[in-house]
């Protein structure tokens, strides 16, 4: 009895079956596309992997392979060995997509394969989401929306590991709480995000699911044209003081050249303001410095102009005095 149940194990295909980890049931709108992932054992890493089509483990019939160079519209696979874990997207689903197995090729055995069920639907899903792909950066929040029409409890489940249940818990170090946002809608937040947060998950409602991949990402750093030209006048005026300090033989300590900076960080539209004021003070400094040069200038001449008559006039009287004849200058 125990060799008969053995041997009937391994032709339905149930041994072995715990290397593979994958969803059980997805509902999909017809026409839709949906991705599956398909988790497997580090021993699996350099196997060939595929989807394969049917109700029957040893009569499906393979649609992709990770080792096809043939384009297919319908199916695409990847393979992501560092996860572990490889894809498949099935597109346009149709009532006659129902029957899937994600399947690793072992030479010289039996293929490993896992089943899962794909019913397609005319109207809306038991399960769905805004989106399949969500990203967010280290230490943040994310927020994703699970769509249900059936009642019970919501759950957030990671591939290959744990699930939180309830209102609240954890998954790999990250909280994850769930709350109701409406009729037929939960919200499930992921805080605190680390880079082990990565990876897929699902919703899950009965023996319903729908998978989602999250990213976690290094929150990038920009730097805008305004910020450049302000670090730069920062820069600037650090050298300034420093250098000031240097020639009055009064040194300034790090301290005080960045509470100096710090202090003159304003928004861009301050500095366009102060921008303003300097070009109108140094308007005026040079509109004022022009007619000083111009009344010195006119006051210089007169000044000459007055002296040359003095002279003139006194070569007159001594001429008059020596009893000679008057002669004026240049006749």
């Amino acid at each position: 009895m125990a060799v008969h149940l053995s041997f009937l194990l391994i032709f339905t295909g149930l041994a072995g079956s715990h290397s593979i980890t994958t969803v059980s049931k997805v509902s999909v709108k017809a026409g839709e596309e949906i991705t599956i992932p398909c988790l497997y054992d580090s021993k699996y890493i350099n196997n060939v992997k595929y989807l394969c089509k049917g109700y029957y483990r040893f009569s499906c019939s393979t649609e992709i392979r990770t080792d096809s160079q043939s384009i297919s519209e319908k199916f695409s696979i990847s393979d992501d060995k560092i996860q572990k874990i490889f894809t498949v997207t099935i597109k346009d689903v149709t009532n006659k997509d129902t029957d899937y197995w994600c399947a690793v090729e072992d030479i010289g055995r039996l293929d490993d394969k896992k089943y899962f069920q794909l019913p397609a639907t005319g109207g809306t899903p038991s399960v769905s989401v805004d989106r399949q792909e969500i990203t967010g950066f280290k230490g943040g929040n994310i927020n994703i929306n699970c769509y249900y029409r059936n009642f019970g409890v919501m759950k957030w489940c990671k591939l290959g590991r744990s699930c939180v249940t309830g209102s609240s818990g954890s998954i790999d170090g990250t909280g994850v709480t769930i709350s109701e946002s409406g009729p037929g809608v939960s919200t499930v937040t992921m805080s605190g995000l680390r880079t082990e947060s990565s990876g897929w998950y699902s919703c899950v409602k009965e023996d319903i699911q729908m998978p989602v991949h999250v990213t976690v990402t290094d929150r990038p750093t920009t730097t805008t044209p305004a910020m450049t030209r302000s670090l730069t006048t920062l820069t600037t005026r650090s050298l300034t003081i420093v250098s000031a300090s240097a020639v009055n033989h009064n040194p300034v300590s790090a301290d005080q050249a960045l509470i100096t900076v710090q202090g003159e960080q304003q928004s861009p539209s301050h500095h366009l303001k102060s921008c303003g004021i300097r070009l109108s003070v140094i308007f005026i400094v040079m509109v004022t410095l022009f007619i000083w040069f111009i009344f010195k200038r006119h006051k210089q001449r007169k000044v000459e102009s007055s002296a040359t008559t003095t002279a003139e006039g006194e070569v007159r009287y001594m001429r008059n005095t020596s009893g000679e004849p008057e002669v004026s200058c240049g006749e």
